[in-house]
């Protein structure tokens, strides 16, 4: 996609100029333009093809808008109070996502979950906006969370994600001092067929790959930055178990419980590129205050 590619809101419309175009052979100025959304903006062909349908394309003049705005009622209830915003344009959102709070209602739980809370964000403004996520984080996990706007986005980042082009960066406290020379974790992960909620490390599972930075070695303890390769269930929690660091807290995996309730994990930073510019955003998330508590807890015992 072109970095070059830009464009302005204008209500449910966002307006382009594509500048002068080769017309095809067979066909005028519209397939020109077909051509031009496919190629260089690399616009996905089912959005296209649904705008086609709609009458969401429209050209006059220079100016090309396409219908990428229109209004729609999340189907999530506004509860609690609305989330931190971490980064927002018209086509994403980025959100802190607080230890405890799930990512979706499971249908079980009546407690706010944090779509919830970002349907609260759109209600409180009057706006009809109903953000997806593109990625989730474990229920005690914190960190960026991010959404897309409309449909157009939706598509473009599902897409990066399934190419393993948006990038998390994790921090987390482990048990023990980690080894400096452990830098790669490159081991399969399956469910574990003794325990419903456990995944483990196994031949059979799906390949997993979890890179490893030293930060600090605290009391009994290390602080390691983590970058995933690969997106499993519990992946981080599994492969520092299986390497002898439980996270702090983590019962699931071994983790000691005396210091804090649940695994000492937080989403540091997010990496991707925007759905329509290509601009690379990074979106970082200051540690929780228990953390920097904890910390400093660690580093005094």
């Amino acid at each position: 996609m072109s970095l070059k590619v830009a464009g302005q809101r204008r209500g449910e419309w966002l307006e382009l100029m594509p500048g002068r175009l080769p017309v095809p052979e067979h066909g005028g100025r519209y397939e020109a333009v077909m051509a031009w959304l496919h190629n260089e903006l690399a616009a996905p062909p089912k959005l296209l093809k649904t705008l086609e349908a709609e009458g969401g394309i429209k050209l006059a003049g220079d100016r090309l808008r396409l219908l990428l705005f229109p209004p729609k009622q999340s189907s999530f209830e506004p509860m609690g109070t609305p989330t931190e915003i971490l980064y927002e344009d018209d086509f994403c959102l980025v959100v802190h996502k607080s230890t405890g709070i799930k990512v979706h209602p499971d249908g079980e739980s009546r407690e706010p979950t944090l779509a919830n809370q970002v349907s609260a964000i759109y209600a409180e403004r009057g706006e009809k906006i109903a953000p997806l996520h593109i990625h989730r984080l474990d229920e005690y996990t914190s960190g960026p969370v991010l959404y897309a706007k409309n449909a157009y986005a939706q598509l473009k980042l599902d897409a990066a994600m399934a190419r393993k082009e948006i990038s998390r960066v994790y921090v987390a406290l482990v048990q023990g001092i980690v080894s400096p020379t452990l830098r790669i974790i490159d081991e399969p992960i399956g469910r574990d067929r003794h325990h419903n909620q456990r995944r483990r490390v196994s031949p059979s599972g799906q390949r997993a790959v979890t890179h490893v930075e030293l930060m600090e070695t605290l009391n009994q303890a290390s602080l390691v930055r983590l970058t995933l390769e690969t997106g499993r269930t519990h992946q981080i929690r599994v492969h520092l178990s299986y390497a002898g660091h439980p996270l702090l807290g983590d019962a699931l995996y071994g983790g000691s419980t005396k210091l804090l309730p649940y695994q000492a994990l937080h989403g540091e930073s997010l990496i991707f590129a925007h759905p329509l510019t290509g601009e690379l955003i990074r979106v970082d998330d200051p540690w929780p205050q228990e953390w920097l508590r904890l910390r400093e807890q660690l580093a005094l015992s």
